[in-house]
């Protein structure tokens, strides 16, 4: 008999430490929410289509490709870095530059006032992961 009450009692204070919420220790957070306008996404580019691209000047010169998309937790610019010259992965030159200088020509992206000199000459960056 006190074999089943133990059991029971346990069973219970299990059941009730399950179905009761969890509080989390600390400051309460919010979150705002926005409406967005899916008119406005159907004209932007996913980031997927993005990297990996080849970037072109005004000259429809090939200049690099975007390597990579950065967003950080401060600036509500993102970033793009692309990979400049190289072979088959091999000495490429990464540079930062923000997302929003890249225009899309023709389907193309394009960096404006841009060549791979010009390119190369900017200060090398080295993922810190």
């Amino acid at each position: 008999m006190t074999r089943s009450t133990t059991f029971f009692a346990a069973a219970a204070l299990l059941l009730a430490s399950v179905a009761m919420p969890a509080f989390a220790q600390g400051a309460k957070q919010t979150v705002s929410l926005m409406e967005v306008n899916p008119i406005t996404l159907a004209t932007g580019y996913r980031s997927t289509k993005v990297v990996g691209s080849t970037v072109y000047n005004e000259a429809k010169e090939e200049i690099g490709k975007v390597d990579d998309l950065i967003v950080t937790s401060k600036d509500s610019v993102p970033y793009a870095v692309l990979s400049v010259g190289g072979f088959l992965g091999m000495g490429t030159h990464n540079i930062v530059v923000p997302a929003s200088a890249l225009d899309v020509v023709d389907g193309r992206m394009m960096l404006r006032g841009a060549s791979k000199d010009s390119l190369k000459a900017l200060p090398n960056y080295a993922y810190t992961y």
